[in-house]
């Protein structure tokens, strides 16, 4: 992992482990928003993981639909 993604993934880690347990489970998809990011991040880098991630936080609304939603993979 490069280190510039932890500019991404440490503000979420620290939401993970502080906050999260005190609003509870909310998300509606699987893996939740917060891991889809760091997943996103990890797979396909900074601006586009980030991107990624918050197309992903703006489909979290009672007609954004439920569900598993991967990230999409890179093509070989």
């Amino acid at each position: 992992m490069k280190w510039f993604n932890y500019i991404i993934i440490f503000p979420i880690r620290v939401y993970q482990i502080f906050i999260s347990p005190i609003l509870g489970k909310n998300c509606r998809f699987n893996p939740t928003c917060s891991n889809y990011m760091i997943q996103a991040v990890n797979e396909w880098g900074i601006f586009y993981g980030f991107f990624l991630g918050i197309r992903r936080i703006t489909k979290c609304h009672p007609w954004g639909g439920t569900g598993d939603d991967p990230i999409p993979k890179k093509k070989k």
